[in-house]
């Protein structure tokens, strides 16, 4: 999440632009996509949120990889490390995270303010992997919460979250291992354990129903870190920009780009059972390449004020990975028609369609 200033200019010009808030084209990824895993286990262990992550739950679980820069290898490795936990039970999708930080702050203490106008940490969530109606909670070292529902993502047209939604039994516990708003020591850092309800989801856009074996969510998250100086006994921000460190790095300083996020895989094992290995994920590969079509059109209608339906027209196969079929299986390439609100596209794979349409939306019928 990038600062107020950052949202507003992406909010006007959203509005101005209609198609998105870079105003000519979409940019091109500058990394390689390479998502991020993780497996996510089952536990039949109780978790007890003190924010500490002591409990035998965790043991043995493993962290995921350090974060790093949302821009990935083409800016430094984040100086404080950040490592997320996962686990699951028949209520629960529980995180525990740890933030390295010599000094911990936070001034932020209404629920729903602006949180990451302080240190944060943020968790994003795409159940269904269509990168609509995604979930985002921000968390500082006072425990105040900011949760909210994107309908869709600033650049296929939202206007504004819905912030007024809270996650009915939310639990996040803060545990600071040192002393809070005070520059008079040095602390270790801080720790986070957060216990987000399946009910939540239910009827949010979503099957009433618990993850089941083998289901991969896109899921990433986001840490801000703000550089302070101390002034009279108290941190006060700099005016450089903030940090951005993210689990699975982006390319580009903007989080709501959802087909960027990581894959979490939900076993009905627990770690103590067997130890899973992740399924390739021929689906994200599959929405990752329809998405290269998605771009081609955006940029094509702000050149052309029009879309087409002609791969050679929209330039598809510039990319020579795109002349290939993801993988075996899959009707390659995709089949364009124009509709009166624009155009979609689909593939075929094992009897489904995989569709994608104007505002982004890409989905599995």
């Amino acid at each position: 999440m990038s600062s107020t200033i950052y949202l507003i200019i992406i909010i006007f010009n959203s509005i101005a632009y209609c198609q998105g808030f870079w105003g000519n084209e979409f940019p091109e990824g500058k990394i390689k996509y390479n998502p991020k895993t993780y497996i996510c286990y089952k536990t039949d262990h109780p978790v007890i949120l003190d924010g500490k992550i002591t409990e035998k739950a965790w043991e043995k679980v493993d962290w995921t990889d350090s974060f790093v820069d949302i821009e990935g290898s083409q800016k430094p490795k984040p100086y404080n490390d950040t490592k997320v936990k996962m686990l699951w039970d028949k209520d629960y999708f529980y995180f525990a995270v740890y933030m390295e930080d010599p000094h911990v702050w936070a001034t932020l203490k209404e629920r729903d303010a602006v949180i990451y106008k302080d240190n944060d940490f943020e968790i994003f969530l795409d159940p269904d992997g269509d990168t609509h109606n995604y979930y985002e909670l921000e968390v500082n070292a006072h425990g105040t919460e900011w949760d909210l529902i994107l309908e869709k993502p600033y650049h296929d047209g939202a206007k504004v979250a819905l912030d007024s939604w809270d996650i009915p039994d939310l639990i996040t516990s803060v545990h600071i291992d040192g002393t809070l708003n005070d520059p008079s020591d040095l602390d270790k850092g801080w720790s986070i354990e957060i216990a987000i309800p399946w009910k939540s989801f239910f009827g949010n856009y979503r099957s009433n129903e618990n993850p089941k074996d083998g289901e991969q969510w896109k899921v990433n998250f986001s840490r801000v870190h703000w550089e302070t100086k101390i002034i009279n006994g108290k941190y006060v921000k700099t005016n450089k920009p903030e940090y951005n460190w993210v689990w699975s790095p982006q390319g580009i300083i903007y989080m709501h780009m959802p087909d960027l996020w990581g894959l979490v895989q939900f076993t009905e094992n627990t770690i103590d059972e067997k130890i899973v290995q992740f399924k390739d994920g021929k689906i994200d590969k599959i929405k990752w390449s329809l998405r290269q079509l998605y771009y081609k059109q955006r940029n094509y209608f702000f050149a052309n004020d029009k879309y087409s339906e002609s791969l050679r027209e929209l330039n598809f196969f510039s990319d020579l990975k795109l002349k290939k079929t993801p993988f075996n299986g899959v009707s390659w390439p995709p089949k364009i028609t124009l509709t009166p609100s624009g155009w979609e596209a689909f593939v075929t794979w094992e009897n489904k369609n995989i569709i994608i349409r104007k505002d982004g939306r890409v989905w599995v019928q």
